[in-house]
């Protein structure tokens, strides 16, 4: 079974952040070419938010977003919520679903080593059922039922 360390590894991508002075113009920037839906605000060294295309979407819709002059920092969210790097793609997906969120830090031994999204986590699952429907496939072949037609 997949682990949320297994989904990082598959996605092979780093942490994409910026300082949370970053103007949001530029973090938006930044998330397009990366082709990502999320980017992680950092003070210094430490992640201290998120900012994500919902977020974007909810301010454009109240009219409150000056994206040229306003940084990121007071904009992004600050509960950050996370899993560890050892649960599982089962665990993973209630913590979406319950906590209704659409990305997940992964951390490990009290650092944070990786963005899992739900589409992540959704992939691994659809895998993980295919392979369960092969693996049952296999083991009851036509060849198993003919089995008891000379019995």
């Amino acid at each position: 079974m997949n682990i949320a360390d297994d989904l990082i590894k598959d996605k092979n991508r780093e942490l994409v952040s910026v300082d949370e002075a970053t103007t949001i113009a530029t973090a938006v920037a930044l998330m397009a070419k990366n082709r990502i839906g999320a980017i992680l605000i950092k003070r210094g060294d430490e992640i201290v938010g998120i900012w994500t295309e919902r977020d974007l979407l909810h301010c454009v819709a109240k009219l409150e977003l000056d994206c040229v002059n306003k940084s990121i920092g007071n904009y992004m969210r600050k509960d950050l919520k996370y899993c560890e790097w050892n649960d599982s793609v089962y665990k993973l997906m209630d913590m979406f679903l319950g906590l209704r969120l659409r990305h997940l830090l992964v951390k490990k031994d009290g650092a944070y080593i990786g963005l899992i999204s739900s589409g992540d986590v959704m992939k691994a699952t659809i895998r993980e059922k295919n392979q369960e429907l092969a693996n049952l496939n296999a083991s009851m072949s036509w060849d198993y039922y003919e089995e008891w037609k000379h019995e």
